[in-house]
């Protein structure tokens, strides 16, 4: 909690929560609040709040542990062929899991269609289920690697959004921001802009925590999905990390001197 608090949220809701979690719904015998429950929350906030509205939303269907008895019929999603040492009813139970989500998101942008104002989703994973025994040294990017989507609803996009079709292939959780900005056609402040540079002019950063999370390093990725060294950068791009390292380190650890002369403007 200190932590949203600390990133600007006045709100934040759990089970447990001084604010209530409405039309609360499970799947099966699965412990967790389902997909659903998460979007029909989401939906009352966009509905009811008058003014601009930020929401991090974070589900937990589709969490740790994946056990075969939590849906009916999840057998049926059983795969065909695994990397040895990985369990395939434990990869069903999770792709049930999945069947679920993409039904309940399917009928989420139906509903925010329907809204009369802007509103636009980015939709991610963090990361791949640790539920595959592959090598972390050999597929470890890939297993990193998951679907995303940002989409604009319908009165969003009659009142300026369009759909990225460029650069979108391999991107960074940190390129997000810039990207909803570059597709809803949104002013910018030096910051959004600084990170607009580095989404078009950077491979995609994210960190590699390795074989067991035992190390951590950072990680540049191409568009197809290879991994770019430091040295391999351009000295142009070099300059722009730099940049941005510098501006993060002021903004989180140093004395904040960019925030400073932004509130003197």
């Amino acid at each position: 909690m200190s932590a949203y608090r600390k990133f600007g949220f006045n709100r934040f809701y759990y089970l447990g929560s001084k604010y209530k979690i409405i039309d609360q719904k499970k799947i099966g015998y699965n412990p967790y609040l389902s997909d659903e429950t998460a979007y029909d929350n989401a939906l009352h906030q966009l509905r009811n709040d008058e003014n601009g509205t930020f929401i991090n939303l974070v589900t937990m269907q589709n969490h740790l542990p994946y056990n075969s008895s939590y849906y009916k019929r999840s057998s049926s999603w059983l795969p065909t062929s695994v990397s040895a040492g990985t369990d395939k009813s434990t990869v069903a139970a999770y792709t049930a899991g999945i069947n679920y989500t993409d039904k309940a998101v399917k009928q989420f942008i139906k509903q925010i269609n329907k809204i009369q104002k802007p509103i636009t989703v980015v939709f991610y994973g963090d990361h791949l289920p640790g539920i595959y025994n592959n090598s972390m040294a050999k597929d470890g990017t890939k297993l990193h690697e998951t679907d995303y989507f940002i989409y604009s609803n319908t009165y969003a996009r009659e009142h300026g959004a369009r759909t990225l079709t460029s650069n979108t292939k391999v991107v960074s959780p940190n390129d997000f921001m810039a990207m909803v900005a570059e597709q809803t056609n949104s002013k910018v402040t030096p910051y959004l802009a600084l990170m607009t540079k580095i989404y078009e002019d950077l491979p995609a950063v994210s960190i590699n925590t390795g074989q067991n999370n035992s190390t951590a390093s950072l990680q540049f990725t191409n568009s197809k999905g290879q991994v770019v060294k430091y040295s391999q950068l351009t000295k142009k791009q070099k300059r722009l990390w730099q940049d941005y390292k510098l501006v993060q380190y002021d903004l989180t650890a140093g004395k904040q001197y960019l925030y400073q002369l932004h509130m003197m403007k």
